[in-house]
């Protein structure tokens, strides 16, 4: 294994600059981070039923130390803070269970039982962070479940705490945001592949932990790796106002469509003066764009947002507590904290429009906004998950689209092809990692970063440049506050080092397949075919489905997969085949792999016409692929 290079002294005296120039007079996160603490998981690991540690937060014992030259002093601070695990009094009837996972778990005490907030994304972190409450509050039972809104780690658990059998039975609501299900299914299953195998350079998950390596991922520490799970919703919350009541808990909501998610919700409970931001406003500026991918997120309507929550609930609260990090108590405090956060959003959205209207591409107004002192000298809104510099690339590219309106940008070469006509126009592989050389001594890692990128991608094979171009990502992501920067740059020089450590965390779990609807499992079949190789395959089936009562169409032509419900009281053309079958039974034979012959063989499946259609639908499927290149070709 190739081994890390240690900080620069440029990087070594940027830090030193950080210091300085960071509000470290500002200790009151340290106070508030230990408050209301009851007890720790002893020792912080999980473990799933067959012993695979899913969950290790004692591996970050190092962070108790003092910030070394590696780590930006700022997101040392930060990972010392977010690593604190354990039950946690948040005011009375009200608990989290912090540092379990990348997300916390909420606990509200009813008249009967206990309500679940988030539960996180294993069961088996979900199960270990419940019994950790019961082994200090009594082994109450769980007789409601919210999601606050359509993320992973907010969900993923939900098994871990409750079970499918007292959901139906009514023992324990599931509370959702109006489309949750759509929106966790869809951003888990339709680019489910690229956006898992992203995450895992963002959250590092499969880098070696200390000061050389993953230090926390700014939100949580990083992404449990246990087994997700889903619950679907039984209640939806439809509207701002809306009231409800679970064990005795009085429930007041505030719909928030297009800001952290597209589905999430914030909340308040009047009898306990308690307002959760779900993830509207945490300690850090969040991400518009997030660097797995997603859509880009609305930042004005999420200033809206938090201008609402102001208004309809802060000025009534004595504590506002979010789906991470940690609370803030008394109202004035309050009312500051949502102000600030709300005017971050705000001014990036407003300031990058500003400039964008006077002709300045993202990039360049990346570099061109700094944040007023007011935002700026506040560590919670300091960019430790999202940052100034790609949310306004992001806020451009909500507006104006991947194009920069230059024409030379409008037709360039791919990557590999542009790579190869940049190394020769530079002179060659050896002049181009020879002036490299001099820019990385001189501590430009940025310019070094970018032109031996053209190498690699010219030369694959290039070991120099690729021993270069690991050491370059290191010292850009030893400077990076931001935590997930640090971990796209280490992930990089880790696998340029060692070769790739493939998708650690798997989110097609069999119960977010099982909540596919009929139509998101042909949206997600019809993302497999290979066009070209379809180009001339006519494919027309019919899928009876028997628990829904009826007949999906499914048409393969031109190298499009089409679908739709038949229309009643319509003549259509017969199919070529048609098959009879549940749902579920429709899942697991399309996604996830269960043999077809034996489905019929089980009398699942009914078939009319000719199946063998059947196989020449799926013999134009392409598979996606879990570990591909990032940073190489």
């Amino acid at each position: 294994m190739s081994t890390a290079t240690e900080p620069s002294d440029f990087i070594i005296a940027e830090q030193q600059r950080a210091a300085e120039a960071q509000p470290f007079a500002d200790t009151a996160d340290l106070a508030d981070v230990d408050r209301g603490f009851i007890a720790a998981l002893e020792p912080g690991v999980v473990t799933a039923p067959d012993g695979t540690v899913v969950w290790d937060n004692d591996s970050y014992g190092f962070l108790r130390e003092p910030c070394p030259a590696s780590v930006n002093p700022s997101l040392w601070r930060q990972s010392g803070l977010v690593v604190r695990q354990g039950l946690y009094e948040v005011t009375e009837g009200i608990y989290q269970i912090r540092g379990l996972d990348l997300s916390n778990m909420t606990l509200i005490e009813g008249d009967t039982g206990v309500i679940v907030i988030d539960p996180l994304i294993s069961a088996e972190t979900a199960a270990a962070g419940l019994a950790l409450y019961r082994k200090h509050r009594g082994d109450r039972p769980v007789t409601g479940l919210i999601y606050t809104h359509s993320h992973i780690d907010h969900f993923g658990g939900s098994m871990g705490v409750t079970t499918t059998e007292d959901v139906s039975a009514g023992r324990c609501p599931v509370l959702a945001p109006a489309g949750f299900l759509e929106h966790a299914v869809a951003e888990n299953v339709y680019a489910g592949t690229a956006m898992a195998r992203r995450a895992a350079y963002m959250y590092g998950a499969a880098l070696p932990r200390g000061p050389l390596g993953q230090v926390g991922g700014g939100l949580g520490q990083t992404t449990s790796l246990g087994t997700v799970t889903l619950i679907p919703p039984t209640v939806d919350i439809t509207a701002t106002g809306q009231e409800e009541t679970v064990d005795g808990v009085r429930i007041v909501f505030q719909i928030t469509p297009g800001t952290e998610a597209p589905a999430e919700m914030n909340f308040y409970f009047p009898d306990h003066r308690a307002l959760c931001m779900a993830e509207n406003a945490t300690h850090t500026l969040h991400n518009l764009l997030t660097l797995r991918g997603a859509l880009v997120r609305d930042p004005h309507v999420w200033a809206k947002y938090l201008t609402e929550a102001i208004n309809l609930f802060a000025r009534d609260s004595d504590v506002v507590f979010a789906s991470h990090h940690w609370p803030t108590w008394d109202t004035e405090r309050i009312v500051e904290f949502l102000a600030l956060q709300r005017d971050l959003y705000g001014y990036l959205h407003d300031q990058t429009l500003r400039l964008l209207n006077q002709g300045y591409v993202g990039n360049e107004i990346a570099e061109m906004i700094t944040l007023p002192p007011a935002i700026e000298n506040v560590w919670h809104t300091r960019g430790y998950y999202g940052s100034v510099s790609h949310n306004i690339k992001a806020i451009y590219q909500r507006y104006m689209g991947w194009f920069d309106g230059n024409p030379a940008h409008l037709w360039e070469h791919p990557p590999v092809e542009s790579a190869k006509r940049h190394v020769e126009f530079m002179g060659g592989v050896d002049e181009v990692l020879r002036k490299a050389q001099t820019f990385y001594d001189a501590g430009d890692y940025r310019w070094v970063a970018q032109v031996v990128n053209y190498v690699i991608f010219a030369d694959p094979t290039n070991e120099a440049a690729k021993i270069l171009q690991a050491s370059t990502f290191e010292q850009l992501g030893y400077g990076a506050e931001n935590a997930t920067w640090r971990n796209f740059y280490l992930s990089g020089a880790h696998e340029l080092r060692n070769g790739s450590f493939g998708t650690p965390t798997k989110t097609n779990a069999s119960t977010m397949l099982a909540a596919l609807t009929v139509e998101q499992i042909f949206d997600a079949m019809a993302l497999r075919v290979d066009g070209p190789k379809a180009w001339n395959q006519r494919v027309v089936i019919d899928w009876h489905i028997s628990d829904e009562t009826r007949i999906h169409r499914l048409e393969l032509r031109n190298g499009l997969l089409t679908h739709y419900d038949l229309p009643s009281g319509v003549t259509m053309p017969d199919p070529d085949a048609s098959f009879t079958l549940s749902r579920a039974t429709l899942i697991r034979v399309l996604l996830a792999g269960e043999d077809f012959g034996a489905a019929v063989a089980a009398r699942n499946i009914a078939f009319g016409g000719d199946p063998i259609k059947l196989a020449d639908l799926v013999g134009v499927f392409d598979n996606p692929d879990p570990d591909f290149a990032i940073v190489t070709p």
